[in-house]
């Protein structure tokens, strides 16, 4: 089932299978494979303001998230650590949902999205690095009410709720 939906712009193709070797360019746009990684907290999930430093979405509220250079499932967990300082054994995970596609024409980039929810079992504190210039943990419901980077609530929808 494939469904295109018109966002700010920019075109979202949700998918309900998973393909992480789609690596041709659609039309003009580089295809790349992200993962973003939802931490959830006290029913609470983690959102990290991008910095000025960052190649795409200066200013936004994103996830941990970063592009996939090994295997999707390693990579979210590579993240993590690089971003926010928690390791492996300082989560679970909840769930791994179906990429959805952004197309970003502004960036000339059609994203696919490895979304990932984790919860954070351990109460080690967030250590953001440059990538971030804050963090902050929100009900999930507050998630619109911010400006976020193309495709985040469609993201978390494929997670969450478990």
């Amino acid at each position: 089932m494939l469904r295109v939906l018109l966002l700010s712009g920019l075109k979202l193709i949700c998918s309900t299978s998973v393909n992480v070797m789609a690596t041709e360019a659609s039309g003009s746009l580089k295809v790349t494979h992200v993962v973003t990684c939802f931490l959830l907290r006290n029913s609470r999930i983690l959102l990290l303001k991008r910095s000025a430093r960052v190649g795409t979405f200066k200013g936004r509220w994103a996830t941990v998230s970063g592009f996939i250079e090994s295997d999707d499932d390693s990579q979210s967990l590579i993240e993590i650590e690089e971003e926010i300082g928690l390791l492996p054994a300082d989560l679970n995970l909840k769930k791994k949902g179906a990429f959805l596609e952004v197309d970003d024409a502004s960036n000339g980039v059609r994203w696919i999205i490895h979304p990932y929810l984790y919860r954070v079992i351990t109460d080690k504190p967030i250590h953001i690095d440059w990538e971030h210039d804050e963090f902050l943990w929100i009900e999930p419901t507050e998630l619109g009410s911010l400006e976020t980077v193309p495709g985040l609530a469609e993201a978390l929808s494929r997670v969450y709720p478990v």
